[in-house]
């Protein structure tokens, strides 16, 4: 039986009291809340590192989803995981050493993820399906808040989800599906039924003006597709 998990992203949130964000979106019925983390060199954009992952962990009582859009991504690893990190994904163009930065981030105790660009083939997946826990499709160019779902990552996602579902018919391992990009209620459903269980929503959550309600709603959708 498939699993929905729902994953606010504070990328969209007030950062100008952050603390309660995280804790309001979390009683709104988050299952996790996806922290993205940007350098200015491999995405055009410039947010949050661990400092800020550490100083919220005591408002977190859910795991904290680290996405990683930087270049060298292995430095970060462990100060991410000492900061409170349940999962850390990163990008395989951002590593020169994909199955090594995969190992360091499990030697830290975290959950580890591979994020896929949109326009990224699903080759890199063939040598290391095995070792992850999550595989994250992003459904926008990564770098900015608030943009449109691209459609081909529905496509993409039902590749991935026949891929998942026979290495875990053969390992018995959990792999998550994750969606990230333009994951609005009107489209939530469909991106399930293309085969996702975890949903990072950013602006469609925080800029609901009604977290519980929007959460409630994103949830029905998926049932709905089940």
């Amino acid at each position: 039986m498939r699993t929905y998990q729902i994953a606010p992203s504070i990328l969209s949130a007030d950062f100008a009291r952050l603390g309660d964000e995280v804790r309001v979106v979390i009683d709104a019925g988050a299952d996790l809340i996806h922290f993205d983390v940007m350098d200015n060199h491999y995405v055009p954009n410039l947010t949050i590192g661990p400092l800020v992952c550490r100083a919220l962990k005591p408002h977190v009582s859910v795991p904290i989803d680290v996405h990683l859009m930087v270049t060298p991504v292995d430095a970060l690893v462990s100060e991410f995981a000492e900061a409170g990190a349940a999962v850390i994904s990163f990008h395989p163009e951002a590593s020169f050493h994909v199955d090594r930065t995969i190992g360091l981030i499990h030697q830290h105790g975290c959950k580890a993820g591979l994020a896929i660009n949109p326009a990224t083939p699903l080759d890199c997946l063939d040598h290391v399906l095995d070792k992850l826990d999550v595989v994250l499709i992003m459904s926008v160019n990564p770098g900015f808040a608030g943009q449109s779902f691209i459609d081909e990552a529905l496509s993409k996602l039902t590749l991935v989800r026949a891929r998942i579902d026979a290495m875990v018919a053969r390992t018995g391992r959990e792999i998550r599906l994750e969606v990230d990009g333009g994951v609005k209620v009107d489209n939530i459903g469909a991106i399930a039924r293309a085969g996702a269980d975890r949903f990072v929503a950013g602006s469609a959550i925080f800029g609901s003006g009604d977290y519980s309600k929007t959460i409630a709603a994103m949830r029905a959708e998926i049932a709905r597709a089940q």
